[in-house]
């Protein structure tokens, strides 16, 4: 179903004010004053939200069936994760460019194609962006491998079934990750793949 084909009925609450209480090199902290009027009472109170750009992931697929994976460290959860590719959107960049970009950097892949498996929210409650998620399809290693100054990544590929598996098994557990992931098998549905 697309967002077009279900009538949202909640009364949209209304900023009164928004002030940037924070700013870093990756997001803003907003606080926003907001205001609602429905059912014969009054609704306000303070909200904060993180101002962030949007940011892309990749399901990269080799010639093979392979998916090509990023190991790294994550800062937030303070250990190892298993990943597909993905980062910001860069100003006045698409998404299908910063996903190529983020893939060749990332890893030395470039693909044959790339597929839109759509947007989801990343955290409607407190984040104001989008995920846009791809596949790459026939995949090849061509070099130019580039990844920010503080990523260290080791790159993996993996047979699909088995990326599948630990994506079940949680030891892929990335939440925009897993949306990819489940907008793959909808995608491959589809298409009549599985």
């Amino acid at each position: 179903m697309s967002e077009g084909d279900f009538e949202f009925r909640i009364e949209p609450w209304s900023v009164e004010k928004e002030n940037k209480e924070y700013e870093t090199p990756i997001f803003n902290l907003l606080k926003r004053r907001m205001h609602l009027e429905a059912e014969g009472r009054t609704w306000e109170g303070d909200f904060y939200a993180i101002q962030a750009p949007d940011w892309i992931n990749v399901i990269p697929v080799t010639p093979q069936g392979e998916v090509v994976l990023v190991e790294q460290f994550r800062y937030g959860l303070l250990q190892p994760t298993l990943e597909i590719p993905g980062g910001m959107i860069d100003p006045g960049e698409e998404a299908g460019e910063a996903a190529s970009r983020e893939l060749r950097e990332e890893t030395g892949y470039r693909a044959e194609e790339m597929v839109s498996l759509g947007k989801v929210s990343s955290n409607p409650a407190i984040l104001t962006n989008f995920a846009h998620l791809f596949l790459a399809k026939d995949c090849r290693h061509v070099g130019g491998f580039n990844p920010d100054t503080d990523e260290r990544i080791n790159v993996h590929r993996v047979p699909r079934e088995r990326f599948l598996a630990m994506a079940r098994e949680g030891t892929v557990h990335h939440t925009i990750v897993m949306a990819a992931v489940a907008r793959l098998l909808l995608y491959e549905a589809e298409q009549g793949v599985l």
